[in-house]
């Protein structure tokens, strides 16, 4: 079974939003596994019904080795990211996985992405599921 990683900080909102739209979109095809920067945002993302969740720097860098598809806000590549929450390690975790990255355009800090348009969470959580991830409803997933 396809493993995805969602990682979120600070109050998890947007990791929540994206397993919601995951959940309703795949059922249980898919495990969706909740990494938090710290307990509040697993716990939001876990009320989104993860699978499985987990806090903290060393789960971080466990999980993302091991797992197919990291779904998250570009923040979690950016060390000392979402007021410090993202650790160097915790970043270059994500970078160095060999789970391909799907980075949603949205950051705190100040950092622009050139050639992006401002969009909303859900209409961003709208582009993810058709055009990063409509691949695994016909069950098969180009990674």
């Amino acid at each position: 079974m396809l493993k995805i990683c969602v990682l979120d900080g600070q109050g998890g909102g947007i990791g929540g939003a994206v397993i919601k739209s995951l959940k309703d979109a795949f059922g249980e095809t898919v495990t969706i596994i909740a990494l938090g920067t710290n307990a509040i945002a697993t716990a939001q993302m876990l009320k989104a019904r993860a699978n499985k969740g987990a806090s903290g720097e060393n789960a971080i860098v466990r999980t993302v080795a091991g797992c197919d598809i990291i779904i998250g806000p570009v923040s979690i590549v950016l060390a000392h990211s979402m007021m410090g929450e993202v650790t160097p390690r915790m970043a270059e975790a994500v970078a160095a996985s060999g789970a391909k990255k799907i980075l949603l355009p949205l950051s705190q800090e100040n950092v622009e992405i050139v050639g992006m348009p401002r969009l909303s969470l859900p209409r961003l959580v709208e582009i993810l599921l058709a055009d990063h991830l409509r691949s695994l409803e016909s069950g098969v997933c180009s990674l």
